[in-house]
């Protein structure tokens, strides 16, 4: 009993000890979840950051915020320029006339239809001389040069096919009243209206010998004929010849055979009759290329 009474009780610290212990776990595990939820947030707001933006709760992306202005110029061009292909050419079911060119414009000139009556005198090639004096004029406004006619004129009469072969007549230019012959180059409505005072119907189209004035229809002097095959200058020459040949007492002529030159004296524009065509009075050999008169 004494032994038993003489022993001190050992202190209780095991259940103080094991209360603080229980404390540290709740607090350590209070932390645990504290850093869990704090790391779990961490990583959401990385996820929203990183998530593209949706614009007013539907599947449609919002429109990317405007670039920054660049301090860099940039070439402009359009916006297609790399990826489009070109565009096809547009095919159009009539393709546009050819421009005319310059052998087309000399060919076909301007011809007025119509001027004021009024003539200019030729003046080049104005010469003293025997022979039959003639006068050169060109209406104004028609677009022929008058001294440029007048050469041609002069080549005409003057060449050896022509109504001065062996002799026959000769020819010079003036510029005055003494001319007995009058050339002169007019257009259809003044040609139509010299003719026709005389009873003559050229109806735009032809020429006529009126006394001693010869008029030259303009168109005729600058187009031709379309049933001439030759050259301008050829038919020029059967204008001046065919006129000049009246003036001189020739009267009509008619094709004298298949294949053979028209007479100059023909009037080749109404048809050649088998003929062919021709400018000239007479052959390089001298021979007059005549044909059947025309009552």
């Amino acid at each position: 009993m004494a032994a038993e009474t003489g022993r001190h009780p050992a202190p209780r610290r095991g259940r103080g000890v094991r209360r603080r212990t229980r404390r540290e776990r709740r607090r350590r595990g209070r932390i645990r979840v504290l850093a869990a939820v704090t790391v779990t947030a961490a990583l959401i707001g990385i996820a929203v950051v990183a998530a593209p933006r949706w614009a007013g709760g539907d599947d449609r992306p919002a429109a990317a915020a405007a670039p920054e202005p660049s301090d860099t110029p940039r070439t402009s061009r359009p916006d297609n320029a790399a990826s489009a292909p070109a565009a096809e050419p547009t095919k159009s079911a009539t393709p546009p006339p050819p421009s005319p060119s310059p052998t087309d414009s000399a060919r076909d000139p301007v011809v007025p239809a119509s001027g004021p009556g009024t003539f200019a005198v030729a003046r080049a090639g104005v010469s003293p001389g025997g022979g039959n004096a003639y006068r050169v004029e060109v209406e104004d406004g028609s677009g022929v040069d008058p001294d440029e006619a007048a050469g041609r004129v002069a080549g005409i009469l003057a060449a050896p096919r022509g109504w001065a072969h062996g002799g026959a007549h000769s020819f010079h230019q003036v510029a005055d009243a003494r001319a007995g012959l009058v050339i002169r180059i007019a257009t259809a409505a003044t040609t139509d209206r010299v003719c026709g005072a005389m009873g003559l119907d050229t109806h735009g189209e032809v020429n006529c010998r009126v006394g001693e004035v010869v008029m030259v229809n303009l168109k005729r002097w600058q187009t031709g004929s379309p049933e001439f095959h030759g050259p301008l200058a050829d038919y020029r020459a059967l204008i001046v010849n065919h006129e000049v040949g009246h003036w001189l007492g020739h009267g009509h002529e008619t094709c004298p055979g298949k294949g053979r030159p028209a007479p100059a004296m023909m009037q080749q524009i109404y048809g050649l009759k088998g003929c062919v065509s021709n400018a000239w009075p007479y052959a390089a050999d001298g021979t007059y290329l005549g044909g059947p008169t025309v009552p």
